[in-house]
């Protein structure tokens, strides 16, 4: 099955309707499903409604009491994983208004312990200064001065010690100048005074180090629930415990490659006293 990002918005309503559409063509009851899967019929129906969205084990078990053939499996179960993905449009982000789009973060970094950032080319909002955070809206249409407030707001989680936060960056990301050299000098410094807060961990992944996998886009893993990736035009946001699982274990191989503490403030600091030299 193609992943279509149109789909993704569909997939919901998909897998609801070819699930109740089975039970149907099988002659069942909604309440004769539950009892074959060892279900109650109130889960059946919320899941044929769309009012819950199954889990795969929920799906795998519909379908063997439903005696589907392989092929039909592979299908359903296709729908199923696109129901736990979430296309999010960056024109329709920009539509709602991106400054509501920082409360529904702040909302997701709230309700999470663990959080895991891989930068390969721009800082997060988290570690950005206020010129940083205004220069990375450049593209982005009509005013910016609310959005560019509600992202400083959420820093405020960072020193919230119940939390723990890990930050990869490639070497691209520090050098890139979103801003000025000399404003480039003051983020930097930021970087290395969040990087001795004890619940952040900044690791910096260096120039000439082999690594098997490139990087491709960066990602957030939130706890082990939720993982998004980001893209120029939007961005998508996976639930399927599966594919959160594979960003995990991404990141984890690429923190295994990152230098930490002394080293990567080192590299902050001489990164800093290069920019400064060429001012």
């Amino acid at each position: 099955m193609t992943l279509e990002p149109e789909r993704l918005g569909r997939s919901k309503a998909d897998l609801a309707e070819t699930l109740r559409d089975l039970r149907k063509r099988a002659g069942l009851t909604g309440d004769r499903l539950a009892k074959r899967c060892a279900m109650s019929q109130s889960k059946i129906s919320k899941i044929e409604t769309g009012k819950t969205t199954a889990s795969l084990m929920d799906v795998e078990r519909i379908l063997r009491a439903l005696e589907a053939p392989p092929e039909l499996v592979r299908e359903v179960m296709a729908i199923a994983g696109l129901a736990k993905t979430e296309w999010q449009e960056k024109r329709s982000l920009w539509r709602m208004g991106l400054d509501k789009r920082q409360v529904e973060l702040a909302a997701l970094e709230s309700e999470s312990t663990e959080m895991r950032y891989f930068l390969p080319s721009m800082l997060t909002a988290l570690l950005a200064t206020p010129e940083y955070a205004k220069a990375s809206l450049t593209h982005s249409p009509g005013d910016t001065s609310k959005t560019v407030s509600r992202k400083l707001e959420r820093q405020a989680v960072l020193y919230d010690t119940s939390k723990r936060f890990t930050f990869l960056l490639t070497e691209q990301a520090v050098r890139w100048l979103i801003v000025p050299a000399s404003a480039m000098t003051v983020q930097i410094d930021r970087l290395t005074s969040l990087s001795r807060l004890p619940n952040i961990r900044m690791g910096i992944l260096l120039d000439g180090v082999t690594i098997p996998r490139g990087p491709l886009n960066p990602f957030t893993v939130y706890d082990d629930r939720l993982a998004t990736a980001e893209t120029f035009t939007g961005r998508i946001v996976f639930q399927d415990g599966r594919d959160v699982t594979q960003y995990r274990e991404v990141f984890d191989m690429y923190a295994g490659f990152a230098v930490y503490e002394d080293e990567a403030r080192n590299y902050l600091a001489a990164r800093a006293r290069s920019l400064l030299r060429d001012l």
